[in-house]
């Protein structure tokens, strides 16, 4: 009887993981959309090509951190925090190096950048993704 109880909270437990872990990567492709949705207007006009190689290193990581989530790969950890990275580059290149956004809410959002990739990579690599949240270890 208490075994049975265990399961079923074992059950339970793995898929509220899977679940999270669901939306880690819808929203990390989400972000990966969003940011490629301003790549072709930064074509159009004369384009400063940092801020350019900035935004492609962030699609190309969100996108592969959503997928690496989704299957459950163990560089899928890596990849999100690869990600939070280039969010935080490119935030400090805005501020410091082009001059077009406020420098202390540049650095705001460079340390949330870092902290939240931290956070989603730590809890991703604990729990693996998608594929891995519903075995029973």
């Amino acid at each position: 009887m208490n075994t049975a109880r265990t399961l079923q909270s074992a059950e339970r437990n793995i898929t509220d993981r899977s679940t999270l872990i669901l939306l880690i990567a819808i929203a990390l492709g989400a972000y990966g959309v969003y940011v490629a949705a301003h790549l072709p207007a930064m074509l159009i006009g004369p384009p400063e090509l940092l801020l350019l190689l900035c935004f492609v290193v962030q699609t190309v990581c969100a996108f592969a951190a959503a997928i690496g989530v989704w299957r459950g790969s163990p560089w899928a950890a890596a990849v999100v925090l690869a990600l939070g990275v280039s969010v935080a580059v490119t935030w400090l290149i805005e501020a410091f190096v082009l001059g077009i956004v406020a420098w202390l809410y540049a650095l705001l959002a460079a340390v949330l950048a870092i902290v939240i990739a931290i956070l989603v990579a730590t809890y991703i690599g604990r729990t693996g993704g998608i594929a891995r949240a519903g075995r029973v270890a």
